[in-house]
């Protein structure tokens, strides 16, 4: 469906905000002085998640390095890092029962590790706050430093997460400061290290049918087991604009598409985002823990 100014097709209604399980995590989150990609990234899918008790914490602040064309995050040079951050956001996991976590942030690529070490103690603290929660992260590209890399996986995450958002064509429109090779190579070091790994892409920027499945082919040839496939939404004016809406039966064709190429999950349709529904789909226990 091509893109009519100031109109959006009837499977993008969403969830409105309320209730009692959402205004408790929207009272975790303010009083802990914490920032959500809910809010910050304009989620269309606040309303649902908080109602059903779950959000994802952003970290290393509010204000991102980079500047992409489809997030509505604000960029600009970033505040003194919180070295509190990981225990509020340990504490908030507590406060709202969480068996599954999903921990995201901006780039910070003026710091020398691009704060992979507080993802790592942000880890540490909410396992060692909520036992057995179990830890998705969906972390930056580090601009390729695998010594970043190798801190988060260290701390043992349950799923690593990065996005490789579009097709490799629309990079330098997209992603203008991100790299389609850095991406991959990103995927392929953390599943060669043996973590559980997940990427997104995004539909209604430019890209065409056969674009979307060679990228999905090269996601899969990095070991990566679950994908996220969902409708871009354009936060502003400012952003890029809406190629066209998805219908929800393409969308489905993709996630035919993704698991013949071997995807353990694929999680697709026109509000899927990263961490859409995440807690669904969380990759098997270790033998000694399942028994």
């Amino acid at each position: 469906m091509r893109v009519t100014t100031g109109t959006r097709p009837p499977w993008l209604r969403v969830t409105a905000p309320g209730g009692e399980v959402f205004q408790e995590v929207d009272r975790a989150v303010a009083g802990l002085d914490l920032h959500t990609v809910c809010q910050s990234a304009a989620c269309p899918n606040q309303g649902e998640c908080w109602g059903r008790g779950t959000a994802t914490f952003m970290i290393l602040g509010n204000v991102c390095t980079r500047s992409c064309g489809f997030c509505a995050v604000k960029t600009g040079r970033p505040e003194e890092l919180d070295l509190d951050e990981p225990r509020r956001v340990a504490e908030a996991v507590r406060r709202m029962d969480l068996e599954y976590a999903v921990i995201t942030s901006v780039n910070r690529d003026e710091l020398v590790d691009g704060g992979a070490a507080i993802f790592a103690d942000t880890i540490d603290r909410i396992r060692s706050s909520r036992p057995g929660c179990r830890v998705e992260v969906l972390i930056p590209d580090f601009q390729g430093d695998p010594a970043a890399l190798q801190t988060i996986l260290d701390a043992g995450p349950d799923v690593l997460n990065h996005n490789t958002e579009t097709v490799p064509r629309l990079y330098s429109l997209v992603r203008p400061q991100a790299r389609y090779t850095r991406t991959l190579d990103l995927l392929r070091r953390a599943s060669r290290a043996g973590a559980w790994t997940k990427s997104g892409i995004m539909l209604g920027l430019g890209e065409v049918r056969q674009e979307v499945l060679s990228t999905l082919q090269d996601i899969a040839a990095t070991g990566c087991r679950i994908i996220t496939i969902g409708q871009y939404l354009r936060p502003s004016t400012r952003h890029i604009p809406i190629d066209r809406y998805v219908r929800p039966e393409e969308f489905q064709d993709y996630r035919r598409a993704a698991l013949a190429m071997g995807f353990d999950h694929c999680e697709s349709g026109p509000l899927v985002r990263s961490s859409y529904r995440a807690e669904s789909h969380p990759p098997p226990l270790p033998a000694a823990s399942a028994r």
